[in-house]
């Protein structure tokens, strides 16, 4: 039994890694680029293909939880990082307080090629949860 227990602990850990290595080797080589040019030392992020086709590497700096997300030719889209409330520019906390009820589900800056930085704020609500983004001044962007 505890034979058997090894091999099927063995055989699952190789697909594991067998399915990673394959994931990073799909990547595109101008993703890979892209992503060195704009991450320089960044040598092990995890790459994933996501709904849209887009290539989103997953990744820390100083311990910091990036992701990235890279179009198939390799341009760069977006960086998100997850926040604290605490975290967000003054006027963004207080326009929150001031106007909108209902918890925070969660909070990212993003870094995102066209728009600049935004906040991204997701309220908590009945179905489906809200996502409204903030330039750091509190206007609304979405």
């Amino acid at each position: 039994m505890k034979n058997t227990y090894k091999l099927f602990t063995i055989l699952l850990l190789s697909i594991a890694f067998s399915c990673n290595q394959n994931a990073n080797s799909q990547v595109p080589e101008a993703v890979k680029k892209t992503f060195q040019l704009k991450y320089p030392g960044e040598n092990d992020p995890d790459w994933h293909k996501d709904a849209h086709g887009n290539f989103e590497s997953h990744f820390k700096i100083d311990g910091v939880k990036y992701r990235a997300d890279f179009n198939p030719n390799g341009m760069w889209i977006e960086t998100e990082t997850s926040i604290k409330k605490k975290d967000l520019p003054k006027a963004i906390r207080e326009r929150i307080d001031n106007e909108f009820d209902g918890k925070i589900a969660e909070i990212e800056k993003v870094d995102h090629h066209s728009k600049g930085i935004f906040y991204d704020v997701e309220f908590k609500q009945k179905g489906k949860n809200k996502d409204i983004e903030f330039k750091a001044n509190g206007d609304i962007i979405n």
